[in-house]
């Protein structure tokens, strides 16, 4: 099952959550865009992250490769890696026609210099740029745990503003959470959500299987320590994520909080797979017999 396909009931609140999921990896990452189409079925979404020094190019030829198995390339377009507006005329461009994107993840970005004009993701979607070229489908990050270079009023301020242009122009937003190993933060953030009037799908940020460094490497690079901490004092769960294994335990509690509580809105689940993607989709296949989920 994918984010593309009409999801499957099951009696397990955590299957019906993983009913909608997708996954992310890097636009240089030629061994996981090269597996993504036998891993996962057609329609399944798979974010393109673009870090600083990943050239446009790359980004542009990943989507290819994703659409042309058969996949749903989301691109991550980055305020503060675009130089100016022909720069990012160049690649919406370049990823619609070539690669026929229809919805792509806008962000700030986290380097401490913009490389050009653009500060922030309100910035691009001024632009106008996304209406132009028919990308009519657009994911938001927001932080159940806050940023840790941005305040929450800034953040809520910010997204209050994105939401309201985004759908002036007549989008269709998800926000996307990014991750963390503590369902709680996860689950008041989107009843905060709610309660504030927010009404837009919320899809869940997680780490797929990875191994214990690699989940501490990341998580303290992407601001995610007060959770790591959280879990490294809780037995069970912080035992098991931290040395590589799976996040079920954690979404498990998300997916009964959702089915407990339908207004949250909390319509799915991101993967962020670090490199072993296959390890996530291995992971995926395993909950239910006969590769339901993917």
């Amino acid at each position: 099952m994918n984010s593309m396909a009409t999801p499957i009931q099951f009696s397990d609140p955590l299957l019906n959550l993983l009913g909608n999921f997708s996954v992310e990896i890097v636009s240089i990452d030629k061994a996981s865009i090269e597996a993504a189409g036998r891993l996962f079925k057609a329609g399944t979404e798979v974010f393109i992250a673009s870090l600083p020094k990943h050239k446009a190019m790359k980004q542009i030829e990943a989507a290819i490769d994703l659409k042309g198995s058969g996949l749903v390339p989301v691109p991550h377009i980055v305020a503060r890696n675009i130089a100016d507006r022909a720069e990012l005329e160049s690649l919406l461009r370049g990823l619609v026609q070539h690669a026929g994107v229809d919805s792509a993840l806008v962000l700030g970005g986290d380097r401490d210099k913009p490389l050009g004009i653009y500060n922030d993701s309100l910035q691009l979607l001024e632009t106008g740029l996304f209406e132009k070229y028919g990308v009519k489908k657009l994911y938001l990050s927001c932080y159940p745990e806050g940023h840790q270079r941005i305040s929450n009023e800034r953040l809520e301020l910010a997204r209050a503003e994105k939401l309201a242009l985004a759908m002036s122009q007549g989008m269709d937003i998800t926000l996307v959470s990014q991750f963390c190993f503590d369902p709680k933060p996860i689950i008041a953030w989107a009843k905060a959500l709610r309660a504030a009037g927010v009404t837009v799908p919320y899809r869940v940020g997680v780490a797929g299987p990875a191994s214990k460094a690699a989940l501490v490497k990341f998580a303290l690079l992407c601001g995610v320590g007060p959770s790591l901490r959280a879990l490294q004092e809780r037995d069970g769960m912080a035992r098991n994520i931290l040395a590589g294994e799976t996040p079920e335990a954690l979404l498990r509690e998300v997916a009964v909080a959702q089915e407990q509580s339908p207004m949250l809105k909390i319509e799915g689940a991101h993967f962020f797979t670090f490199g072993s993607l296959a390890k996530t989709a291995e992971w995926l296949d395993s909950l239910v017999d006969h590769g339901v989920l993917v």
